[in-house]
């Protein structure tokens, strides 16, 4: 079973404890929320790159250098 530490700092005793069965369920919630946070993170990262790929094949289309189009994304 999954413990945690519980330290007593008046006396610096430091013990583990069994988690309880609420929570372990917390705990479960809370990889859960953090798993689907991350996977929106990274669909928001990832369009952003799409967005910025697709705003450099804009300015070269319309006959700007790779030069021209860092300095204006930058």
């Amino acid at each position: 079973m999954a413990t945690k530490l519980v330290v007593d700092c008046s006396t610096g005793v430091t013990t583990e404890v069994e988690l309880t069965d609420e929570e372990l369920a917390q705990r479960e919630v809370d990889a859960q929320a953090w798993a689907e946070q991350q996977a929106e993170r990274e669909a928001q990262e990832a369009a952003k790159a799409e967005a910025k790929a697709s705003a450099e094949a804009k300015l070269e289309a319309l006959g700007l250098t790779a030069d021209e189009i860092s300095a204006l994304l930058s």
